[in-house]
């Protein structure tokens, strides 16, 4: 069994290493920040995690985390639910016409979901009681040390320096800082070729609140949590203890709509969305609105024309690549990055440390990489919507992937193969091209045609949202 250091204790990281200490790995967690997590029932109130861009936002689990949490760490899923986390199962509330009836399939679309400190905070108290995961709080890891290389001209990790000088040795350092991992920085200060990094500013905006009701129940979900209005998009998220989270997504070009910041324009719009407007009858849980902006779409590739650049330090999660988070992709595709990292461990032990950093690169593309392509497709598609709308002009790209996957969409509301189709992308639990392969579907999609263009959105105007947002 192999000694494993982890940089960084959020979700990633903590699901990580239990996952690697529940297959007899000794497990060294670092995180930077020296709170400890308060209880569950706490933690919205008590605890700042100001690593976590998102941490206050809504938040929302697709059906992939729960099905891999129920496979791989089903004290994770047993203790969210004590905390009060809300399962439901979309497919299993909608009406027969929409369904078709209940399939086998279905309860594989089934949600545990939670505010994000209160997920948080459960899972940071399931690493604290697991055998062989000791995480330390309050420790930042400020540089990597280095061995004997074990592919000519590659360092190979041996462990990681804190800025406080103190040493942690390990047979493999697992990055899970997140979306500010120092990662390419660490190899350059060793003499390390930087891996190769797509970086651009996702182009969105979010303006969001929580609320709760009076009896613990949450609104009717009569619409995707996902709904896009011409240039703005509506998340309307149920969450843990009958709270639930609404955020507007809108273009960070577009200047006007940075009065969302203002309760009075933010409960304006909301309130004028048919499919949206009944999420605002609940109390309130901030006086403002939280926001957040300059979110990176960012992706670092670690082995280059057949070789790594580095062996001894694997990244994960969010470190390794993140997207914007409106699709509600991130902790899934993380958790299933970590599943990943524990089966390439079993097969292919880190004592070859060259061999070990190519079969993690495969295992990445296989079981990730296709989740950050098609994530970062939409967001460049919706974006340039956006704009259009903004224009007063059609979207009319030139990608027939756009106009399959807004087939797909249209159809789900209309026939039971693509409704599941769709949910099963929407869920992380198939990729936009396993979903298209089922039986039938791609062939309905190409006989709608254009037949998708037209539908009413059920939104406001671009006029109307202007007369809104201006008082």
């Amino acid at each position: 069994m192999a000694s494993i250091v982890v940089t960084g204790g959020g979700m990633a990281g903590l699901t990580t290493a239990m996952l690697l200490a529940d297959d007899g790995h000794e497990v060294v967690v670092l995180e930077r920040d020296p709170a400890s997590p308060p209880a569950p029932a706490d933690a919205w109130d008590a605890w700042t995690r100001r690593g976590v861009t998102q941490f206050r936002l809504g938040h929302f689990l697709q059906p992939r985390f729960a099905r891999e949490a129920e496979r791989a760490l089903p004290r994770v899923v047993a203790a969210l639910e004590a905390a009060g986390a809300l399962r439901l199962n979309v497919l299993a509330d909608a009406p027969a016409e929409l369904t078709g009836g209940p399939r086998p399939e279905d309860g594989t679309f089934t949600v545990l979901t939670a505010r994000r400190p209160l997920a948080e905070s459960v899972v940071a108290g399931c690493a604290e009681i697991t055998p062989r995961v000791t995480v330390r709080r309050g420790v930042a890891v400020a540089g990597l040390m280095t061995g004997a290389e074990a592919r000519a001209g590659v360092p190979h990790v041996t462990g990681v320096r804190t800025d406080a000088g103190e040493e942690f040795a390990a047979d493999l350092v697992v990055d899970a800082g997140g979306r500010r991992s120092a990662l390419p920085q660490w190899l350059e200060a060793i003499g390390g070729r930087r891996p190769v990094e797509e970086l651009e500013d996702s182009g969105f905006i979010y303006y969001g609140r929580h609320f709760r009701s009076d009896d613990g129940s949450y609104p009717a979900v009569i619409a995707p949590f996902l709904q896009n209005y011409g240039s703005i998009s509506v998340l309307t998220l149920p969450a843990d203890n009958g709270t639930w989270g609404i955020v507007i997504v809108t273009s960070a070009a577009d200047a006007p709509l940075r009065a969302l910041r203002d309760v009075d324009s933010w409960n304006a719009v909301v309130g004028n969305l048919p499919l949206a407007a009944h999420w605002l009858d609940g109390e309130p849980l901030e006086d403002g609105i939280q926001m957040m902006a300059k979110i990176e779409d960012r992706h670092r590739t670690f082995v280059v024309d057949g070789a790594p650049v580095v062996t001894g330090v694997m990244a994960v999660a969010d470190a390794w690549a993140c997207t914007n988070p409106s699709l509600g992709r991130g902790i899934s595709m993380g958790m299933v990055h970590a599943v990943a990292l524990r089966d390439t461990l079993r097969a292919a032990a880190p004592d070859d440390p060259a061999a070990f950093a190519l079969a993690w690169g495969e295992a990445t593309d296989t079981s990730v990489e296709p989740w950050y392509r098609s994530t970062v497709a939409f967001d460049r598609h919706r974006l340039a919507d956006i704009d259009a709308e903004i224009r007063e002009e059609a979207y009319r790209p030139d990608d027939p992937a756009w106009d399959i996957g807004q087939g797909l969409a249209f159809l789900s509301g209309q026939d039971p193969d693509c409704f599941r189709a769709f949910m099963s992308v929407v869920g992380v639990l198939e990729t936009p091209e396993q979903a298209l392969a089922r039986p039938g579907v791609f062939d309905k999609i190409v006989a709608l045609g254009d037949g998708w263009r037209g539908a009413p959105t059920f939104g406001q105007s671009r006029k109307e949202l202007m007369a809104m947002v201006a008082g």
